[in-house]
């Protein structure tokens, strides 16, 4: 059963994704950001981490660049509801630094797993909406 580790300091959204994952036969972790997110994946490895961009602590670029650092082969999908802010693009950015996939906020949970499953070579789950 594959692992992924949700990071993200909006608790609905964790509760939604981690529903979509565990009914796509993953074992979830979760985490509200990414300081935390960071030592879960050090006290447990995982074949994915999903990550927001904007979040207190630890922002997800530099979460990414931590998760790359320690564990190069985890793959990332990279999440943002400030996807474009002034002249910054964050998604371009995680993709730079190393996220595997990029999705702007709001997205269809089916979506994120249909993504998950691409990267980890999965065949595509069928979720019923939650």
């Amino acid at each position: 059963m594959p692992r992924v580790l949700l990071v993200d300091d909006d608790a609905d959204l964790l509760r939604q994704m981690g529903t979509v994952f565990l009914a796509g036969g993953y074992e979830v972790q979760i985490a509200e950001d990414g300081e935390a997110g960071l030592a879960a994946l050090k006290a447990s490895p995982v074949d994915l981490v999903v990550t927001d961009i904007i979040m207190p602590v630890r922002e997800g670029v530099e979460t990414i660049l931590a998760i790359k650092a320690h564990a190069p082969d985890t793959r990332v999908i990279a999440i943002s509801g400030g996807y474009r802010v002034g002249p910054k693009d964050f998604l371009t950015l995680a993709r730079h630094v190393g996220a595997d996939e990029v999705m702007a906020k709001p997205f269809r949970p089916s979506a994120l797993l249909a993504a998950a499953d691409r990267l980890l070579q999965r065949p595509v789950a069928v979720v019923r909406a939650v």
